[in-house]
């Protein structure tokens, strides 16, 4: 149970964002409406095999990291040389580009937290940090020279386990950092970068953490973009920058994106106390699922759940929400009429991040949740870019017997989806975020006023 008197603050950030050259590039790309997803390069080399070749991807060099090949394979990175200096070899040795990623966010996340070395190393920091993927990249190569060349296991390196086990980036960071509280990674698709902070900000509310470094990953995989594009569910037919387009009528699927999202949690007194600059309040944080067996529609009834749960301890009146908005035909318009359903349809705006840098899967709950932090320091919503043209008809599952949400199309909506941003005075956000098999989570966060 949540010790009394005990709250959690946000004290530092860190995104690798594609096309970005850090946080402050981040900020001004974001306000500004600009794209960051490109035609890829690696998947358009495969013509006809796949469906799209657009994404929002993140070379090594774009990080300032040099892959070393090896004797494995011309394609097998053995090791990566930090060419900042800012990660250790001992610990590049042992990470995939993902995990240097986190490295680097942690670091810049406890310089922006001001954090010590003793209370980084203590046992009341926390490591919690996950991915969606497994590690897929190093796997498929080292794993090829055994299985399609006959070479022997030696051949794969001494580390392919831990470049590619489900807990990397924790596992990575931890020894990064060497903190002796926990270590963990929580992973839940597409709401694990959101899951972790919440399941971090909960360790630090109950008292078994004073502070935590938490987010999460999805490293450059061709392998992750191949599997959604064998499911049909990405984004083609558009140039880059128009693929991803939440809520827009011509939507056709969301555009597979990576990166990286990294946060400092502080408990709020001790911040308060030493004079850390605190980014925001958390104010609650709300997981469930949706209990109807289906691993991939979303369900309206479970989305208006999360809000009960969102809301049963603490007022909740946003004046921004997050959404999760892919760009699925489905998904989106649900999640709009859920939203409408509980705050009404006035009085707060929409902000639909994955419009402008793709949908990050692990790392999009905690990418997006960065995004919802500039947002309250700058005191503008991000935009909704591509949401041209709004539905004017009600949706087809709006006419099916049993639908209980709001009888109105979305293009009713079009005030509370800005496509530029808009200044105005914001004091709360919610942070929305789904995931195959009906995972759900929300967080509130709030100006420290």
């Amino acid at each position: 149970m949540p010790v009394q008197g005990r709250k959690v603050a946000v004290v530092g950030m860190s995104a690798a964002v594609p096309t970005c050259k850090g946080l402050d590039d981040f900020s001004n790309k974001l306000f500004a409406g600009e794209s960051m997803i490109r035609l890829w390069d690696k998947a358009a080399a495969y013509g006809k095999q796949v469906r799209s070749n657009v994404a929002g991807y993140i070379t090594p060099e774009e990080m300032d990291i040099e892959p070393i090949y090896g004797t494995i394979s011309e394609e097998y990175p053995e090791t990566f040389i930090d060419r900042q200096g800012r990660i250790p070899d001992i610990n590049l040795s042992t990470a995939d580009l993902g995990s240097i990623w986190a490295m680097i966010g942690a670091k810049e996340c406890i310089d922006m937290a001001g954090w010590t070395e003793a209370e980084v190393r203590s046992e009341g920091t926390g490591v919690v940090i996950g991915s969606g993927g497994g590690g897929t990249e190093i796997s498929r190569i080292a794993w090829h020279g055994f299985f399609k060349e006959g070479k022997k296991t030696r051949a794969a390196g001494s580390h392919t386990v831990d470049r590619a086990m489900g807990y990397r980036e924790a596992a990575n960071v931890s020894c990064f950092i060497k903190n002796r509280g926990v270590c963990e990674a929580i992973v839940s698709a597409c709401a694990t970068g959101l899951g972790n902070i919440g399941y971090a900000y909960r360790l630090i509310k109950f008292g078994l953490q004073d502070r935590a470094i938490t987010g999460g990953v999805e490293g450059t995989a061709l392998e992750t973009f191949i599997g959604f594009d064998a499911m049909q569910v990405l984004s083609k037919g558009f140039s880059p920058e128009q693929s991803s387009r939440p809520f827009d009528l011509n939507r056709n699927g969301f555009v597979c994106s990576f990166g990286s999202g990294i946060v400092a949690l502080e408990e709020y007194e001790m911040a308060k106390a030493r004079g850390a600059k605190i980014y925001a309040v958390i104010d609650e944080y709300f997981n469930n699922s949706d209990g109807d067996g289906d691993m991939f529609a979303p369900s309206f009834r479970g989305q208006q759940r999360l809000w009960a749960g969102l809301s049963a301890n603490t007022q909740i009146k946003p004046d921004v929400v997050k959404m999760h908005g892919t760009s699925t035909p489905t998904g989106d318009i649900i999640e709009l009429l859920s939203v409408a359903a509980v705050l009404g349809e006035s009085g707060y705006h929409i902000s639909a991040p994955k419009s402008q840098f793709g949908h990050m899967l692990g790392a999009a709950g905690s990418v997006e949740f960065i995004a919802a932090l500039q947002m309250l320091d700058k005191q503008k919503v991000s935009p909704c870019v591509n949401s041209d043209t709004l539905n004017p008809e009600l949706e087809h599952f709006q006419l099916k017997e049993g639908w209980a949400g709001p009888m109105k199309p979305v293009s009713e909506y079009r005030d509370l989806i800005p496509q530029q941003s808009v200044n105005k005075e914001i004091n709360q956000i919610v942070c929305l975020n789904y995931g195959f098999g009906g995972t759900n989570s929300a967080i509130a966060i709030s100006r420290d006023i």
